[in-house]
This record gives structure tokens, C-alpha cells and sequence, in this order.
């Protein structure tokens, strides 16, 4: 088992799954789940279920469905080292899931939003090999300062880093400088063209100056691992698109622990792709049954 801490959201999912287009000021049906999620935690339950021992850092509420999250995370074999916040509520995010399996987000982060430089514990650094940050944290400028002092943290302990971007539209200036350091960026499609100007897995190259490696997911196109040694790539897991919710997040935990087992670029790229498929194939961003 390898110990990874993970900061990043915690929440509940409200995810409707609903067929042709919304009526706008009418009823469309739909067929509604509730479920834990946010990407932090989606990223730490795949990590589980692919054998790696992981503890997520977030800010929940006092509230029932912080219990909730808690405990169901807990279930699944994750570490929960929340801070409580009695001043806001636990994030709620409404997923709106088309024929398509394809997903529309309506986020709000909650006690998330004030997730604060000492909400993570030093002492949860001390015999982990590896800290992996959801950019969510960085991309709202009330916890940024918070995930700026957690990469600090995690490299003055001598871990290895990861930053997942999360959300193109939401990149800012001087995400970059921010992120500078880190081991292993793993950003989408949109997000390496919110960074470099190109959809090209060979633009990444231009980022090889801020952070050691570039691991891009390019949904039915596959994946590569950008580095100084050049560009690896693998085709997508063939799978149905039931729902997307959650694929990058199971992409990541899937290629990290691979990656952190020692695996090969290729062989790490191709453990991100088939947690990926498996996300997709069923509703919700964590694996059935979890």
C-alpha cells in the first residue's frame, strides 16, 4: 500500500440524468441519484479501489451530509481527515447528465470555499510518498492560499506532487507560476488549451519549464505523458458513456497508481484509461458499488 494524501473537495452529488433537451420554466424528467463526491474525494475512493492507501484533506460542514460523507468515504477504505466548519454548509454539486452520458456541472463548493492553510496536518505528510492537489482549491481565490501552502508543505516533507487543473474557464493568470514545481500536471483537453494555445499533446512540451511531466487525458482520443523524453501515447479504453462524471478524476488515480508502483510512462497512462472507462461505463463519479 502506498500512503497518497489528497486535498481537494468533498460533497454531495446530485446527479439527473435526464433525456432530450431541459424545458426552460418547465418540467423535464429525470432520473435522480445522491451520492458522495467533489473531486477530491472522487480522486481518493479510485485510488482505493486501485490498491493504493489514500487520506483526503477537506472542509466539510456540520451538518448531515458532511456525517454522510464522511462515513461512506470511510466505508471505502479512505482516510478522512476533515476540518468541520459550523458556518457552512457541506458542497453540493447538481450534475445534469444528457443521452449522451455527457455532463453539466452546477457546483456549489460550500465549506470547501474556505478551506484554510491549517486544515491539513503536517504530521499527515510524515510517511506518504506522494500529495496530489484538485485545482479546484487553487481556482477559487478564497482557498488558494491554502493550496499554495500545502504544495510548499509537501515539498519541504520531499514528497512527489500532482496538480489536476480541473476547469478550463476557470484558469487564471499566474495559475502557472502557482503551480510551478510540481512533479506531474494532469490537465484535460480544454485546460492544456487554456495553458499553451494548443489541443496538441506536443504543446505540452511548453510547460516542461514549470512542472516535471504532463500526463493529458484527450477523453475518446486517449492519453499522453509529455516529458523530457518525449511524447508517449495510448488510445482510450473502449467503453459505453453512461455518464462522464468523474472520468478525469478516475484518470488520475488510476495512472497514479500506477506511476508511484513504479509502472512504466505508457503502462502508468494505460491504468489512468481504464479506471477512466470504468467511471464512464456506470452513473455517478465513484466506482459501483463503492
Amino acid at each position: 500500500m502506498t500512503q497518497v494524501v489528497v486535498v481537494g473537495d468533498a460533497g454531495l452529488d446530485v446527479v439527473a440524468r435526464h433525456s432530450g433537451p431541459i424545458v426552460h420554466g418547465g418540467d423535464s424528467r429525470a432520473s435522480v441519484t445522491i451520492e458522495p463526491g467533489g473531486a477530491g474525494a472522487n480522486t481518493a475512493v479510485w485510488l482505493a479501489a486501485c490498491g493504493v492507501e489514500p487520506v483526503l484533506v477537506t472542509r466539510v460542514g456540520a451538518d448531515s451530509a458532511g456525517r454522510q460523507v464522511h462515513a461512506e468515504l470511510t466505508a471505502v477504505g479512505v482516510r478522512c481527515a476533515f476540518a468541520v466548519d459550523t458556518d457552512a454548509a457541506t458542497c453540493c454539486v447538481v450534475v445534469l447528465v444528457d443521452e449522451t452520458g455527457q455532463r453539466t456541472m452546477l457546483p456549489d463548493r460550500g465549506a470547501n470555499a474556505r478551506f484554510a492553510p491549517g486544515d491539513l496536518n503536517p504530521e499527515l505528510l510524515a510517511g506518504a510518498r506522494h500529495l496530489h492537489l484538485s485545482g479546484y482549491v487553487l481556482l477559487d481565490a478564497s482557498s488558494r492560499p491554502a493550496g499554495l501552502a500545502v504544495l510548499r508543505q509537501a515539498r519541504a516533507a520531499g514528497l512527489t506532487t500532482s496538480v489536476d487543473p480541473q476547469a478550463a474557464a476557470l484558469l487564471y493568470d499566474g495559475f502557472l507560476d502557482d503551480v510551478a514545481g510540481v512533479d506531474l500536471l494532469l490537465p484535460n483537453t480544454e485546460e492544456l488549451v487554456a495553458l499553451t494555445g494548443s489541443a496538441s499533446a506536443a504543446s505540452a512540451e511548453s510547460l516542461l519549464d514549470v512542472v516535471g511531466a504532463v500526463a493529458l487525458t484527450s477523453g475518446a482520443d486517449g492519453a499522453s505523458w509529455v516529458d523530457r523524453d518525449g511524447v508517449v501515447s495510448v488510445p482510450a479504453e473502449p467503453a459505453e458513456c453512461v455518464d462522464s462524471t468523474g472520468a478525469g478524476d478516475a484518470f488520475d488515480a488510476g495512472l497514479l497508481a500506477a506511476w508511484l508502483a513504479g509502472a512504466s510512462r505508457r503502462e502508468s497512462l494505460l491504468g489512468g484509461v481504464r479506471a477512466a472507462a470504468r467511471a464512464i461505463s456506470s452513473v455517478g463519479a465513484q466506482p459501483s458499488g463503492s
